[in-house]
């Protein structure tokens, strides 16, 4: 069996409240093994003898909205994929220098090209946007509060993504990579 790491969106704010215990016992009864959760925000590790993300991303988006009732879009990343995305993380970060920090947007779908670039021409003084496959980086100079950068328009380009900061991202990586 694969493992994989799922990146959930949206759960635990507003009124879409998911807790990390119930969720691990719905992937476990719908037969998902090895299932852990790492903080609130819906970082979650299974093992599944699905091959294709794809799949795995609709099996688990099934499994939310049956136990749920809404649905939560899932992005689902292999091991080496997130150890790929905190390299670039470290290598954009020693590259541009940002001040405050980083964030990344990591998305069901690599981008064409041409919508990569758009994404990146978005960058503004103090937030710089780069794309490297699957991942939208943001490195900023101001506190996360106080970005302008616009994630709606990025989404309506790119298609559903979600967004962790540098940090939640490598300790994923520490503990599951």
């Amino acid at each position: 069996m694969g493992v994989w790491i799922a990146l959930l969106r949206a759960v635990n704010v507003g009124g879409r409240k998911y807790p990390m215990a119930e969720l691990r016992a719905a992937l476990e009864a719908a037969g998902f093994a090895g299932v852990q959760t790492h903080i609130q925000t819906g970082n979650v590790r299974l093992e599944s003898p699905l091959r294709s993300r794809e799949k795995l991303e609709d099996a688990l988006e099934s499994v939310f909205l049956t136990d749920r009732g809404f649905e939560v879009s899932t992005i689902v990343l292999s091991t080496a994929e997130l150890a790929g995305i905190v390299a670039d993380v470290d290598d954009l970060a020693a590259t541009f220098t940002p001040k405050v920090g980083s964030y990344v947007s990591v998305m069901k779908r690599q981008p064409p090209a041409a919508v990569a670039r758009e994404i990146e021409q978005m960058s503004t003084p103090g937030e710089r946007l780069v794309v490297r496959g699957r991942a939208i980086h943001l490195l900023v100079d101001v506190p996360f509060n106080q970005v302008r950068t616009n994630f709606a328009k990025i989404e309506r380009i790119s298609g559903p993504s979600t967004n962790r900061n540098d940090r939640v991202l490598r300790a994923l990586a520490e503990k599951w990579g």
